[in-house]
C-alpha cells in the first residue's frame, strides 16, 4: 500500500508503512547505515504527517516483517488482545499521542491497554513525540515485578549490582559485590557478565553469589549472564539458578544469530520455574536488548532500528520477566552516533517498553569511540529517573573493566535517589537497615563492624573459610 502527502506544495510518496516508519524516525546513524533513514528534514516531516494520519488498526493488517517469515510477527499478531485494544481502536497514531498525553490515560487505563498494543503501535506513536512527551507518558506507567523483592513500585528505583571481573576472579567479584552492597546497590539483581563460557567457572560464580545472598539473607536475586543453553546445563547440574538471562532481538533471524528461539526460551522458563527459588513472586527471566542488534545481524528486513527494538519487547512480554533493560549505547556509534542519539534512544526504549507492560530498566552507557561523554549520560540518567525507570546499572566507578564500556556507578544511583526522593525495593531497604547500612530514611551510614563487612572482607583477602 502506497502512502502520499503534500506539504507546502511538495509531494511525497512512500512505498509502504515500513518505509513511513523508517523515514519518520529521529535521525540516527544506524538507519543511515541501513540506507533507510530520511535524507532531509522535509522528508522526515512528511513521513510524520502520514504516520499521524495512519489508523492504529493498520498495524494489525500490514505487517512490517512478513507474518509467514518471522515468528516474532506471528507472536505479535496471534497474541493480540482485541478486547484490551478496543478503547483506542478507532484512533489514528496522532490521535493516540494526544490521548496518551491527556488525563484520560491514567496508570490504570494504561495497564489495561498494554496487552492490546503491538510494538509497532508503540514505536509509531513515539516517533511523533518530543522527549518530554516520552517522559510524561512513561511516568504514568507502572510495572511491578517480584522474585525475592519487589521492583518497580512508584517512587522507587532499583539497581543491578554488576561485579564484573576480567578474569572471573572470585575475590575480585566478591570485592565489587561488597562495594555495591555497602553503597546500597543490588536490589534489582547481583548480575555478573562472565568473561568465560566454562561451565565449572560459571558454576563457581553462581555458588559465590548464592552463598552471599543465603548467608546474609539478602532479599535479592543473582544472575550470571551467560547464554541460556549454559544456564540450562547448570540447572541440570544442580547449580543455584535464580534468574535466566538472554539477549534477545526483534526478529526471528536476529534471535537465531543469538542462538535462541521461542521454543528454547520456553524450555528455560519452565525449567527455572520448576526450581521454585522465588520467595515473594515468580518473575524470573532477565532480558537485555539494544537498538542496532537486528541490523548488526543483517536481520532487520528494512525496518528501522527503534521499531526492531520495540518488537523484541513482544518476545520478552511472553515470559513476564523480572527485569528487561536496553543496553542503550553499548553497540557503538555505528548505530547511535552521539550523546543526543543515545539520549533519545534511551527515552524511546523506556517509553515503548513501559507502554507494552514491561519492567524496563536501562544501562545508561556509551563506548569510548562514540561522540558521547559522562555529561550526556547524566542527562539521560536524570530524564529516566523522572520518567520512572525501574532500574539502572551499578558498576564500580562507572567503568566496566571486563566489557570495556562506560556505565553508571553506585554513586550515580545515590545521586538519583537523593535528588528525586526515590526508594529502594522495600524488602531490600529493610535488610539494609537491619545491617545498619542505612538509617530510617534510607540514607547510607558509615559501615560499622557488621557481619557483612567482616565476612565479605574475608573473600576479598582470600581468607574465606
Amino acid at each position: 500500500m502506497r502512502y502520499r502527502t503534500t506539504i507546502a506544495g511538495q509531494s511525497f510518496a512512500f512505498d509502504d508503512l515500513r518505509q513511513v516508519m523508517a523515514l519518520a524516525s529521529p535521525a540516527r546513524s544506524g538507519d543511515m547505515l541501513a540506507g533507510i533513514g530520511a535524507e532531509t528534514a522535509q522528508q522526515r516531516m512528511a513521513a510524520r504527517h502520514v504516520l499521524a494520519e495512519t489508523p492504529l488498526r493498520q498495524f494489525l493488517t500490514e505487517a512490517l516483517v512478513p507474518y509467514e517469515d518471522d515468528d516474532i510477527t506471528r507472536l505479535i499478531i496471534d497474541g493480540h488482545d482485541a478486547a484490551a485494544f478496543a478503547p483506542v481502536a478507532h484512533l489514528t497514531v496522532g490521535d493516540f499521542r494526544n490521548w496518551l498525553l491527556s488525563d484520560l490515560a491514567t496508570t490504570a487505563t494504561l495497564a489495561a491497554l498494554a496487552p492490546g498494543l503491538t510494538p509497532e503501535m508503540a514505536a509509531a506513536v513515539s516517533k511523533l513525540m518530543r522527549n518530554q512527551d516520552l517522559v510524561a507518558v512513561a511516568r504514568k506507567c507502572s510495572v511491578v515485578t517480584r522474585f525475592r523483592d519487589t521492583i518497580g513500585l512508584p517512587g522507587h528505583l532499583s539497581v543491578r549490582l554488576q561485579p564484573n571481573h576480567p578474569t572471573d576472579d572470585l575475590r575480585g567479584v566478591a570485592a565489587s559485590t561488597l562495594d555495591g552492597l555497602l553503597m546500597g546497590a543490588g536490589d534489582a539483581v547481583i548480575g555478573l557478565n562472565p568473561a568465560s563460557d566454562s561451565l565449572p567457572v560459571l558454576g563457581d560464580l553462581l555458588r559465590l553469589l548464592d552463598e552471599v545472598i543465603q548467608r546474609f539473607e539478602i532479599p535479592t536475586q543473582s544472575c550470571v549472564l551467560t547464554h541460556v543453553t549454559n544456564t540450562l546445563k547448570l540447572a541440570e547440574a544442580g547449580a543455584p539458578i535464580d534468574l535466566v538471562f538472554q539477549s534477545i532481538g526483534g526478529t526471528e533471524k536476529t534471535n537465531r544469530s543469538f542462538g535462541v528461539s521461542i521454543a528454547l526460551l520456553d524450555e528455560a522458563h519452565d525449567a527455572a520455574r520448576s526450581l521454585g527459588r522465588g520467595t515473594v513472586g515468580d518473575n524470573l527471566m532477565y532480558f537485555e536488548t539494544g537498538q542496532g542488534s537486528a541490523l548488526s545481524a543483517n536481520a532487520n528486513f528494512g525496518v528501522d532500528q527503534q521499531t526492531c527494538e520495540a518488537r523484541a519487547y513482544a518476545l520478552a512480554r511472553r515470559y513476564r520477566p523480572l527485569l528487561i533493560n536496553t543496553v542503550v549505547g553499548f553497540i557503538g556509534p555505528e548505530y547511535l552516533y552521539d550523546g543526543k542519539q543515545i539520549i533519545r534512544a534511551g527515552l524511546e526504549d523506556h517509553f515503548c517498553g513501559k507502554l507494552l507492560g514491561l519492567p524496563l530498566g536501562c544501562d545508561v552507557c556509551y563506548t569510548n569511540h562514540a561522540e558521547a561523554d559522562q555529561d550526556d549520560m547524566d542527562t539521560l540518567l536524570v530524564l529516566l529517573g523522572t520518567a520512572g525507570i525501574n532500574f539502572i546499572m551499578g558498576v564500580p566507578g562507572a567503568d566496566d573493566v571486563m566489557l570495556n564500556y562506560q556505565s553508571t556507578s553506585f554513586h550515580d544511583a545515590l545521586f538519583l535517589r537523593e535528588t528525586m526522593g526515590l526508594k529502594r525495593a522495600p524488602e531490600f531497604e529493610a535488610w539494609l537497615q537491619r545491617m545498619q547500612l542505612t538509617d530510617g530514611r534510607g540514607r547510607l551510614q558509615p559501615p560499622a563492624a557488621t557481619p557483612l563487612l567482616a565476612d565479605m572482607g574475608a573473600w576479598k583477602t582470600g581468607t574465606r573459610g
